[in-house]
């Protein structure tokens, strides 16, 4: 059964950086295109990043500049640098793709957990 799993999340000041990952596992065929989203209280959920099976990358304009969205296909992983953080970036960040198993049955969309960025001195 494939599955995301995010990690790297944590409390930071503003200014700082995190890097989070995001880790395919079971049975995974194909990746296709990776998205990072998140979302704060009270707020819709919002895509951050984006990155397709061939690298085309793209970004929320509130991020441009500072996150950097990447992949690593040999190891299933996806990777979101973020640097110049600010309060406002504070949220649940989820990674989200669209992933061909090995097992019988076409791309299907899957939701990584969600982990949690705090941005605050």
């Amino acid at each position: 059964q494939v599955q995301l799993v995010e990690s790297g999340g944590g409390l930071v000041q503003p200014g700082g950086s995190l890097r989070l990952s995001c880790a395919a596992a079971g049975g995974i065929s194909t990746i296709y295109v990776m998205v990072w989203y998140r979302q704060a209280p009270g707020k819709q959920r919002e895509v951050v990043a984006s990155i397709s099976s061939s690298g085309t990358t793209g970004y929320a304009d509130s991020v441009k500049g500072r996150f950097t969205i990447s992949r690593d296909n040999a190891k299933n992983t996806g990777y979101l640098q973020m640097n110049s953080l600010k309060p406002e970036d504070t949220a649940v960040y989820y990674c989200n793709a669209v992933i061909s198993a090995t097992a019988a049955g076409g791309p299907k969309n899957y939701w990584g957990q969600g982990t949690q960025v705090t941005v605050s001195s």
